[in-house]
C-alpha cells in the first residue's frame, strides 16, 4: 500500500497545536481538566466520521484507512456512539 507523503511537516500535528493553545488561551487562567481525554476523543471521533463518509459507509474499507481491524473500529463507533449512515 502507497503511503501519503507528508512533505517534511506533520499538518495534523500542527492543526492540533494550535487548537491546544486557542483551548488554553480561551481558558483566560481556569485550570485545564482531563486534556488527554478531550483531545484524544474529539480527534478520534472526527477521524472516524470523516473516513466513513470518505467511504460511503464501508466499515472494511474505514477500517483498511485507519490501520485497524473492522471490529476494533466498530467497537469505536460504539464508544463514541456514531450511527452509520443506511446502506
Amino acid at each position: 500500500m502507497k503511503r501519503a507523503k507528508l512533505n517534511g511537516h506533520s499538518g495534523i500535528a500542527e492543526a492540533v497545536g494550535r487548537s491546544l493553545n486557542d483551548y488554553l488561551a480561551a481558558l483566560d487562567g481556569e485550570p485545564a481538566d482531563n486534556l488527554y481525554e478531550l483531545f484524544i476523543g474529539s480527534v478520534e471521533k472526527t477521524l472516524l466520521t470523516d473516513v466513513l463518509a470518505r467511504t460511503k459507509g464501508n466499515q472494511s474499507e474505514a477500517a483498511g484507512m485507519l490501520g485497524i481491524n473492522r471490529n476494533t473500529l466498530r467497537a469505536k463507533l460504539d464508544k463514541h456512539k456514531i450511527k452509520l449512515p443506511p446502506s
